[in-house]
Parts: structure tokens; C-alpha cells; sequence
């Protein structure tokens, strides 16, 4: 079980092509499994676990190591994809057994049972407070490490996210990087047909709270790894702003039936001929987007 790292962005590229394929064998082995929202995170979550978390299977409590929080829980399939994936745990844990009483892997991730979870979480609207309160803690303790935080954009209903927005903000904790996966659709409706302004102006809330806003395409490896691998450093003498990465996605990101219904596949299970049609259709979406910019 040895440290990963890739650096190359068409390794990137491949990779989260294999965890797409792995959640989508999750979906088939495991039964019904929440698919649409790891299909649109599978990009961004890839490059921060294989590059630029430093993040070491083996040493998952290190104290000065930099931290990701899942604040939408409910995709807890894509770190145990990724987990299994580096050798942390047997696929079978994962097939056999998830979310089955008494054993490893919930619907939602567990501290308490699953090594490399930072935060239990589930209920939405609590994974940017519990990441500020991080931040802050190294801030005193002097370490100069990130805490990088996943949100869903309906999650950013929750107004105790903007509690937390508001606090990082006037505290200048520019150790925190809230990433919001904003794939337009929530478990039950399409993006912008509940709270209109929200996915107008979001990053302009953010910005009016003091924070260094990001948007880019979060379906092109190239951006991501651009944008992470050229943010401001952590500063504990002159803090800056706290940044905000608005990345923006399609539910069900690289699987085509799934983005045309993207609200359909916010769970879903897969049987034979889907699994291999799904496969598939995520070989061809990788091998597009290595052309992306050949």
C-alpha cells in the first residue's frame, strides 16, 4: 500500500476514467448506490487525492497533513472508490458489504470506521464548518497545511454554510479551499428552480464575504490541475483570502444517459448490460477528453 502520485494531467485524465468506472461497478455489485454527484466530482476529487493532497494511505492521521473534507456525504462512493483503488481496503469490503449493518462502508462515511474520513458526514451543511474550524486550528498551531472542503451547490441552501463563509472570510483563514461541485441539479430538481440566485451569483456571494473566488470548468483536467497547482500559498504571517473554487460540472459527468436525465441518477443501481453499456460510454468520454487539448 504505497503512496500514489500522478503528475501528468493525461495520467489524471485516465485515472478518473478508472474511479468512474469503478463507482459505476459499485452501482452494479454494491446495489443502489448514489452515482449521479461522483460521476460530476470524479475529476476534480482525482486530481486533489493522486497529486495535490500529498495524500498517504498509510500515514492517514499525520498531524501537519493536508485535509479534504466530503461535506456532501451522500458521495461517499468516490473516496471508497478511491480508497479500494489504493489498496486501503478489498473491493470485496466495498461490493460485498456496503451499507450493509456492522460493516465498513455506509451510504454516508463514518469517521469512525472508514481510516482516511476526516469528517462523519451526511447531514448537509456541516462539512465547511467542521473544515474552518480546522483551518483555524493549524492556523494556532502554526502548521501551514490546506484544508480543502467538497460542497454540492443545493448543499449551498444551508445556511449554515454561510455562517462558515462569513467567519473564514473576516478571519483571512486563507488555508481553506471550499470547492463547490456545481453540477446544476440537486436530488430532486434542476438547478435554479428553487433558489434562482444562487447559481447566478455565487461567486459573488463569496466575494462579498472576503473570499478569492475560482470558477472554471470542472469537466477539463487541464483547468483543474491549472487552477490547484497555481493557488496563492498559505501565508501565517500575512494571511490572504480564503478561496472558493466554483467547478462547474454535469451530474453525471462522462456517462452520457446519465447527463441527459442528470436528476434521475442523483441514486441508481446498474445491472449487467448497463454496467457494460456504462463502461463503455466512459472509455469513449476518457479518450475524448485526452484529445482535449492534443
Amino acid at each position: 500500500m504505497a503512496k500514489v502520485h500522478l503528475e501528468s494531467v493525461p495520467d489524471l485524465m485516465k485515472k478518473a476514467g478508472e474511479i468512474r468506472k469503478d463507482i459505476a461497478r459499485s452501482a452494479r455489485y454494491a446495489g443502489n448506490v448514489h452515482i449521479g454527484g461522483p460521476m460530476s466530482a470524479a475529476d476534480i476529487v482525482t486530481a486533489l487525492y493522486y497529486k495535490y493532497l500529498g495524500f498517504d494511505p498509510e500515514n492517514v492521521e499525520d498531524p501537519e497533513r493536508n485535509m479534504f473534507v466530503l461535506s456532501k456525504g451522500h458521495n461517499g462512493i468516490l473516496l471508497y472508490c478511491i480508497f479500494c483503488d489504493m489498496g486501503m481496503y478489498p473491493w470485496e469490503e466495498l461490493f460485498d458489504y456496503y451499507n450493509k449493518i456492522g460493516h465498513t462502508f455506509g451510504a454516508h462515511p463514518n469517521r469512525k470506521h472508514v481510516r482516511g474520513i476526516e469528517v462523519s458526514t451526511g447531514s448537509l451543511g456541516h462539512g465547511l464548518n467542521w473544515s474552518v474550524g480546522f483551518a483555524h486550528a493549524n492556523r494556532n498551531e502554526g502548521i501551514d497545511s490546506r484544508i480543502y472542503c467538497l460542497l454540492g451547490d443545493g448543499e449551498m441552501e444551508e445556511g449554515s454554510n454561510w455562517e462558515a463563509i462569513m467567519y473564514a472570510g473576516s478571519h483571512n483563514l486563507d488555508n481553506i479551499v471550499a470547492i463547490v461541485d456545481n453540477n446544476h441539479c440537486s436530488a430532486s430538481f434542476l438547478a435554479g428552480e428553487n433558489m434562482k440566485w444562487q447559481w447566478n451569483s455565487m461567486g459573488d456571494c463569496f466575494r462579498s464575504f472576503g473570499w478569492e473566488v475560482y470558477e472554471i470548468d470542472g469537466t477539463d483536467m487541464y483547468a483543474i490541475d491549472e487552477t490547484l497547482g497555481n493557488l496563492p500559498p498559505v501565508d501565517l504571517k500575512n494571511p490572504g483570502k480564503p478561496i472558493c473554487i466554483i467547478s462547474n460540472t454535469t451530474k453525471g459527468q462522462g456517462v452520457s444517459y446519465m447527463m441527459e436525465r442528470s436528476y434521475a441518477w442523483h441514486i441508481g443501481g446498474l445491472d449487467d448490460d448497463k454496467l457494460a453499456e456504462t463502461e463503455a460510454l466512459i472509455d469513449v468520454y476518457t479518450e475524448e477528453q485526452l484529445k482535449r487539448r492534443g
